[in-house]
């Protein structure tokens, strides 16, 4: 029986680690960083190949903006959180309060950082570019050192 590409799985090597990634009919669904031994997954699901290949261009300095669908569940106040996290320029970096003034509720620093950490889909809704408001990185679900490692690289390839 010939598996639905729909609803599919792939495993992404990066420079920082693998990261799973699985997409709907609609878009990517998921994208995360994993420490667990996987075995490569590849799927024939168009929307994962793509990822894939942007992902690489990511890593490379080569890409600052994706280009594929997004489908994720969450509340509507988390969507609207997530939907603030992509207007962050690349290279660039905000405050959590920052984030929540823009967001549109200034005293929901702590809600919305929440929903920072309930991110479904890594690097392209970009929370790692808020940091705390002392100038600290802040925390990261992926691990702070590749928060540092993605700011250094945005950074870097900025111009």
């Amino acid at each position: 029986m010939k598996k639905n590409p729909i609803d599919a799985t792939h495993i992404i090597n990066t420079p920082i680690g693998k990261m799973i990634a699985t997409a709907d009919e609609n878009g990517i669904t998921s994208l995360d960083f994993t420490d667990d031994t996987l075995e490569g997954t590849a799927s024939d699901n168009p929307l994962l190949i793509r990822l894939q290949e942007e992902m690489c261009e990511y890593f490379e300095g080569k890409r600052r903006t994706f280009t594929l669908p997004l489908s994720v569940n969450g509340t509507p106040f988390q969507k609207g959180v997530w939907e603030t996290l992509c207007t962050i320029p690349y290279g660039e970096t905000i405050f959590y309060a920052t984030e929540a003034k823009v967001f549109g509720n200034p005293k929901a620093v702590r809600a919305v950082a929440s929903a920072n950490a309930r991110n479904p889909i890594a690097i392209l809704i970009p929370c790692h570019r808020v940091i705390a408001s002392d100038g600290g990185i802040g925390g990261y679900s992926g691990g702070v050192w590749r928060k540092e490692f993605l700011l250094d690289l945005e950074k870097r390839n900025k111009a």
